[in-house]
């Protein structure tokens, strides 16, 4: 059983991650932010396996709410910065299925 300056303590660990995969989608480091979201991933996983709904006071509630906008405005953040990539990584792939078409179809020039 997780206390609740254990529960804040994941949440702080999990915003401080989410932080260093905007800065890894801002170096463009897609390895770097697979991993640090599999980190991330594995708090999600102890927090749902060991955190029980305790009273939280409110200085305790506040923040784990702002860890909470913290974290969303940081998936806003990547999101932003991912999607342009996921575009252009999807004309790429489609451009490709083309091309393979065209050479199954009329044969390679």
């Amino acid at each position: 059983m997780m206390t609740i300056q254990d529960v804040l303590s994941v949440y702080a660990a999990m915003a401080d991650l989410t932080e260093q995969m905007v800065q890894a989608a801002t170096r463009s480091d897609w390895d770097a932010l697979v991993l640090l979201e599999q980190r991330c991933a594995a708090h999600v996983q102890t927090l749902r396996a060991q955190e029980t709904p305790l009273p939280m006071s409110g200085a305790e509630r506040e923040r784990k709410i702002e860890l909470i906008r913290q974290m969303l405005n940081a998936d806003r953040r990547i999101r932003d910065l991912t999607m342009p990539w996921m575009h252009q990584l999807s004309k790429l792939i489609n451009s490709t299925g083309t091309e393979r078409r065209v050479v199954n179809a009329y044969g390679s020039v």
